[in-house]
């Protein structure tokens, strides 16, 4: 391993985190491009606890060129070394790092005690007072002095010896100070937001018996909070708890020790039961807090709301549009009532409706433009659904994580209950995507006095965590509720609006027929990969992009799984070519040209999970070391990554069907196979086709498809909204 060693010259630059840049004066180095910089100084980069000018430190890493500073050292790992020479020794004990001791006093301590004198006065403070004149203050004094000196770097190595890496070290460090090693040696597992559980579990098991009641009491929060994940539960049953320790942590406890630990986590306050539910304590008070906020919404009563026939019909002729009962309904209550939902699949006019429903707003109460702007807010889970709000209605849209102003490094968002958003109208669209850790950061950070629009499709895949937010609202029967029906066709042959609503009702009817919209083609799992690259060849003859072209399949893996079918469309839509940049990142190459989706949120970036986006320019670049670095546009927005970043995106010339909620696609393509097994559900399915805006051709097997359409895998997720809600109405 290539290292420069020296000391620190002068400190540049010193982050909360422990980042550093400073001059360093090499004294050594194993590393032949930097023999000429023996006895220069250089600049360092890299993480660093408490960096001086008095120590000798080694330093792990690369040379790199930093465009914009030059030459480089980037160090990922370090070693502080003690001094070893007698001369050295008294040098550091009589600088001002130690307290308590001048030059003289230093030589006579080495004079004394030798070239390991460091040791024997840390392993014992009363060695000092072998030194002559020494007084037993000033024995404390030089002893405190050393082992606070020593403390950071023994910690350090410890953890390090215990397993965890050097970055985990530092963090564990700069968060937990001096009780991190009382921590990690007792119970690791209070580490577990910065440390895998898993890695805790097997520093623990090294130190401590397997049946440890620490142990017990960590797998069991860990039990419920996987259970919670896994399944979308709000809560769980003690047997599904006892199946979950038994098979994952090995772990097979007496009844009576089981139950005594878990009445522990009750006293503490970490979990909560009820009625046989064991709920983690947090998501029972998520429930609990979010029956609350609606209940004190409810009771500000509604809104008065005259003339309302006068404005729709002015409104109809304004924007040459023409409501049905429903629609009209549904805008009425929307505007009267403190809460109301609508509820709708493809092809109803739910966005017609947002759009009359901040038009008549605007209207009743006299709104200008910077008014609009600070009394109404439209939101929605994903980028691309914000995206289509703005579009419909001409006004600012924007994500729920970027309306509550959440920090991605503390996880936390900044509108919150101590600083409240002051919006009087908020329309939340794609609600079904919404969790219930989600809308609970809402309704704490918002207003009572507001009107809450709640926008979503039932039928829907529910959110990807935990919770049945709007399946529980409505089934509660107390908000107001609107579901539209009436589908509005693109023309008399149009079949994508009412295919989704045969798929949900399970009443398939001539769906073999080909539309002006749609079509079935029928064909084994091993010719679906050569059909898909026949329709993309037929529309592209028509004009069109990858961009108007989306595959939705349900799995990743598989023979037509998307990993496949991104390979086979990358060399379709964007082929190697002399004029492209290309790197490889894992099983993936990236090219100049890919279309690419975003995998999670990224506030600071103003990206978000979901969007999906273009790679413009892959280059090399030399700081913070050498690497790639790749630019991405997102629908006008460009960010740029470095290569360890690229865990953050896929291709998405095909995505799953989860990742595309929240979007509308103008061209559609879904293969259905027996392959995709499990995967092949009614809401699964109907969730693909419902993405489909101008056309849709599902491929594949007659049969996949009929069997897809009825099962209703969908798993049934275990929440308490619903009653926590009856109850504080009753």
């Amino acid at each position: 391993m290539k290292y420069i060693k020296g000391m620190i010259k002068a400190i540049i630059f010193q982050a909360d985190s422990g980042y550093f840049v400073g001059a360093f004066k090499v004294k050594e180095t194993n590393d032949e491009e930097l023999h000429e910089k023996v006895n220069r100084n250089i600049t360092v980069t890299g993480l660093l606890l408490e960096p001086n000018n008095q120590d000798t430190f080694v330093l792990y890493g690369e040379y790199v060129k930093n465009d914009r500073y030059g030459y480089q050292y980037a160090f990922s790992s370090y070693e502080k070394l003690m001094p070893e020479s007698k001369d050295a020794i008294v040098e550091f004990l009589a600088s001002n790092l130690i307290m308590g001791c001048g030059e003289k006093t230093a030589e006579q301590i080495v004079n004394v005690l030798g070239e390991k004198a460091l040791t024997l006065i840390k392993e014992d403070k009363n060695n000092l007072l072998l030194i002559p004149n020494m007084t037993q203050p000033r024995a404390d004094k030089i002893y405190e002095s050393l082992l606070q000196y020593t403390h950071i770097e023994d910690t350090l190595i410890s953890l390090k010896k215990l397993g965890f890496t050097v970055i985990e070290a530092t963090k564990l460090i700069k968060k937990y100070d001096d009780k991190v090693l009382d921590i990690a040696n007792n119970n690791p597992y209070q580490f577990k937001e910065m440390v895998d559980f898993l890695k805790l579990d097997k520093i623990y098991l090294d130190n401590h018996d397997a049946y440890d009641l620490t142990r017990i009491n960590a797998c069991l929060m860990q039990s419920l909070e996987d259970l919670s994940q896994i399944n979308g539960d709000m809560y769980s049953y003690k047997e599904e708890i006892i199946d979950y320790l038994n098979n994952h942590f090995f772990l097979i406890v007496e009844e009576p020790i089981l139950d005594n630990c878990l009445q522990n986590l009750v006293t503490s306050k970490q979990i909560v039961i009820e009625n046989e539910k064991y709920f983690l304590a947090q998501a029972y008070q998520m429930e609990q807090q979010i029956a609350k906020s609606l209940y004190n919404i409810s009771q500000l009563g509604p809104k008065q709301l005259k003339n309302f026939e006068l404005r729709i019909n002015a409104l109809q002729k304004e924007i040459n549009v023409v409501y049905n009962e429903d629609q009209k309904q549904a805008i009425y209550q929307s505007l009267k009532n403190r809460i109301s939902i609508i509820s709708g699949g493809p092809g109803v006019g739910k966005t017609t409706i947002v759009n009359a429903i901040t038009k008549m707003y605007i209207e009743i109460y006299k709104l200008s433009p910077l008014e609009v702007r600070s009394k109404i807010a439209l939101i929605a889970p994903t980028g691309r659904a914000s995206k289509k709000l703005n579009l419909s209605t001409n006004l600012p849209a924007m994500t729920i994580h970027r309306f509550l102003k959440w920090n991605k490094e503390t996880n936390e968002f900044q509108v919150n209950e101590h600083n409240k958003n002051h919006h009087k109208l908020i329309i939340v669209d794609e609600f079904s995507m919404v969790d219930t850790a989600l809308f609970y950061a809402l309704l704490l950070g918002i207003e009572e006095d507001v009107q809450l629009i709640l926008v979503g499709d039932t039928f829907q895949l529910p959110s990807v965590g935990p919770g049945l937010v709007l399946d529980d609202l409505v089934s509660s029967k107390l908000f107001t509720y609107t579901p539209l029906k009436t589908i509005y066709r693109q023309s008399s042959n149009s079949y994508i609006p009412i295919l989704a609503r045969e798929i949900k009702e399970k009443q398939l009817s001539n769906y073999h027929e080909k539309k002006d919209d749609y079509n079935f083609i029928p064909c084994e799992a091993h010719q679906i990969k050569e059909m898909i690259y026949q329709i993309c060849q037929k529309c592209i003859e028509k004009g069109m992009s990858a961009d108007d072209i989306q595959i939705l399949a349900p799995m990743y893996k598989g023979e037509n799984g998307i990993d496949n079918l991104n390979r086979l469309l990358q060399e379709f839509f964007n082929p190697p070519s002399k004029e492209k940049k290309e790197l490889k990142f894992f099983d993936n190459i990236y090219r100049e040209g890919d279309k690419v989706i975003h995998l999670v949120n990224n506030p600071d970036y103003n990206v978000y999970n979901g969007d999906i986006g273009r790679i413009l320019e892959i280059k090399e670049v030399t700081s913070p070391k050498k690497t790639w670095q790749i630019t991405l546009d997102f629908d006008g927005h460009q960010v740029s990554y470095l290569k360890d970043e690229l865990i953050s995106i896929k291709h998405a010339y095909a995505i799953t069907i989860h990742k595309s909620q929240g979007s509308e696609f103008p061209n559609v393509i879904i293969p259905v196979t027996k392959s995709y097994y499990k995967m092949l559900y009614n809401k699964l399915i109907y969730t693909g086709v419902s993405r489909a805006k101008s056309s849709l051709v599902l491929i594949g097997d007659d049969n996949s498809f009929l069997m897809s359409v009825q099962n209703d895998y969908s798993k049934f997720r275990k929440t308490d909204l619903k009653n926590k809600l009856l109850n504080i109405f009753s």
